[in-house]
């Protein structure tokens, strides 16, 4: 559920899931998307929403836009009243109608984008009025279209408040959220109105769900309404899935995962933290405290990639203070849009870091807490998008849209040579598809970095992109040497300018075809036997730059194929042809570093030949050996 007042009654927090059943590397199917990225438009009119996804999101790559509750709810005139439920059989919101939310999933189809809907089923709104769809419901006789006294838990207040004080876990579950009525979920009756309304939604097309205050209803109660739910998207997908869960100390966030996935909201918190430099934080240290590929956690006890959902803001933690704002202009709070490009940098991090489903935030500026969504619409009277007026329209600023392309092209990627300048000054390769570097400092930052990619003039998606022609590029553009090397040259953050450079393999100069003269060639590093433990990955490095120049932190981690202490693990490394290079295998993370026994060379280090333009890659397997 959202915050809200029904006086200065404030709650918090959301995003959206993972799709179950599609491989996030992998486009989706009925000619979608890559479904990596999605776009929260936050309190946006069904209308508006389906003319953005034929002008915007579906050109742009976006995978998936969630739309706010579509159910009849209070109208109070807030930001919040949406996530106030009056009739689950009603979709006449003040979004739109029920005919309108029809087109509007048939016209984002069309234009290859998902549709995932915010869904409220813990509990109902309170006072009494009339609803959206003209339904009436008093709060104090418990009297709601299809619910009565019997369908809820007795009025009780959650100890603790919202979140609950240790030990409390009974009255988050069964007492009332912020003063609403709270639906007795265990019940048969109940589970079968929120199956009904899921399914409903379904039928209509929505390809996902992300179920609104799941903290406060057990996990078994949603597996019981989900068990009945239509799982298969009249597009043949699975149904995305995805609970709001806001970690604390009562909650067991692992007993949600056979629902679906969960809001990471740690990973809101670490983005503040970090770009915001708070308590010592910064950037550099951000693998220790989310973890790493394959070894996911990190000091803050992060839910594992797969079942993860990640934003740098939403409509609750923009207003709680909880997290990195671009709309918050109450007077006396801070905004990261202003003075600062940190809101812009932590949207960038997200969209190049290999971590969760990620989310965009886009909704509205509003000076006061509880001010609710601008009338006007976000267009003018030609169309035309008003941009950063009273509609922010975050999913169409440049250097963050752009991004959507550089996710879809790295995933599946790890994150390799991933090096610090000062504390906050960042910069990782993705494989060989992808390469950023981030510049949170107020000094500047030149450097010669290491990025994996192919030889070729590249188009910094940052500030622009490929011509029709594949000529140019419309912003600015950056040359990856024969070695894999790029010259960074970022400004302080402070000034006018986004200080990060983002590149990808699908905003090369001329296309990506080959070029006359072999620049790099394959090679592919396997360990059969490796005899790894949790937590624990096997790395490759040496005498290169490619390769880590011997540094465990800097080599490439190879990816591991199966489970098990000894499942296979490889990697393919870009690496000039022609050339003797010197490497070995090491364990990494856990526990101390693990380096293979010395080898036959006089140096002890394995050593090989990379081939010849034009040759057949190299595959250089481990075989037997210990560590």
């Amino acid at each position: 559920m959202t915050s809200f007042r029904t006086s200065p009654l404030v709650r918090s927090l959301i995003a959206a899931g993972i799709l179950f059943g599609v491989p996030a590397a992998h486009a989706g199917a009925a000619g979608f998307n890559a479904p990596d990225t999605s776009v929260q438009m936050f309190r946006w009119k069904w209308n508006d929403i389906a003319r953005e996804c034929t002008a915007w999101l579906g050109p742009q790559g976006y995978g998936a836009v969630q739309v706010s509750p579509p159910q009849a709810s209070a109208s109070l005139g807030t930001w919040w009243d949406i996530y106030q439920p009056v009739n689950f059989t009603s979709l006449k919101s003040n979004m739109g109608t029920e005919a309108e939310f029809q087109t509007m999933i048939d016209t984002c189809h069309a234009a290859r984008v998902r549709v995932y809907a915010d869904v409220v089923v813990n509990h109902m709104a309170a006072g009494a009025g009339t609803a959206t769809n003209g339904s009436a419901w008093n709060a104090t006789a418990l009297g709601y279209p299809n619910f009565s006294g019997q369908d809820f838990h007795p009025a009780c207040d959650i100890q603790g408040g919202d979140y609950g004080s240790p030990g409390n876990r009974n009255s988050v579950t069964n007492c009332r959220l912020s003063g609403l009525p709270d639906l007795d979920t265990g019940s048969s009756y109940v589970q079968g109105q929120a199956r009904n309304f899921f399914n409903k939604l379904v039928a209509m097309g929505v390809d996902g769900l992300r179920i609104d205050a799941a903290k406060h209803m057990t996990p078994g109660d949603i597996g019981a309404i989900l068990a009945g739910t239509r799982r298969t998207t009249t597009s043949g997908e699975a149904l995305w899935l995805t609970q709001e869960v806001i970690p604390d100390s009562n909650v067991v966030r692992s007993g949600y995962f056979g629902n679906g996935t969960l809001n990471e909201f740690q990973y809101a918190y670490a983005m503040k933290a970090v770009f915001r430099n708070e308590n010592g934080a910064n950037l550099a240290q951000i693998r220790a405290i989310m973890g790493t590929p394959g070894n996911w956690g990190g000091t803050w006890g992060f839910v594992p990639s797969d079942k993860a959902t990640v934003f740098v803001n939403n409509w609750d933690t923009e207003r709680n203070g909880s997290s990195l704002v671009a709309s918050n202009y109450v007077p006396g709070q801070p905004n990261d849009t202003q003075g600062s490009k940190r809101y812009d940098l932590a949207n960038i991090f997200m969209l190049a870091w290999p971590y969760g489903h990620a989310q965009l935030h886009s909704g509205f500026r509003f000076s006061s807490y509880d001010q609710g969504p601008p009338a006007a619409s976000p267009f003018d009277a030609n169309g035309h998008p008003l941009i950063n007026q009273s509609w922010d329209f975050i999913h169409r600023w440049a250097d963050i849209a752009n991004m959507v392309a550089f996710r879809a092209a790295t995933a599946g990627q790890g994150v390799d040579h991933f090096v610090n300048g000062t504390p906050n000054q960042i910069a990782f390769a993705r494989g060989s598809k992808g390469f950023v570097a981030i510049n949170n400092d107020g000094a500047g930052w030149n450097a010669s970095l290491q990025t994996l990619l192919p030889a070729g003039t590249y188009c910094n998606v940052v500030t622009g992109k490929l011509n029709a022609a594949q000529t140019g590029c419309s912003g600015d553009s950056a040359t990856v040497g024969g070695n894999g090397m790029v010259q960074v040259n970022l400004a302080g953050n402070g000034g006018a300018s986004v200080p990060a450079l983002a590149l990808h393999v699908n905003q090369k100069v001329g296309g990506g075809t080959t070029p006359p003269a072999c620049g790099t060639v394959a090679v592919t590093f396997r360990v059969a036997n490796a005899n790894t433990v949790p937590g624990q990955n096997v790395h490759v490095t040496g005498n290169r730059n490619e390769l880590g120049n011997w540094t465990a932190t800097n080599g490439n981690q190879l990816a591991i194929a199966g489970t098990g202490a000894n499942a296979p693990w490889s990697r393919t490394v870009q690496l000039p042809p022609s050339t003797p290079i010197e490497y070995k295998f090491l364990k990494h993370g856990a526990v101390a570093d693990v380096w293979e026994r010395s080898q036959a060379s006089s140096s002890g280090n394995r050593v090989a030949t990379t081939p010849a333009c034009g040759a057949p890659a190299l595959l250089l397997d481990a075989g037997s050996f210990a560590f």
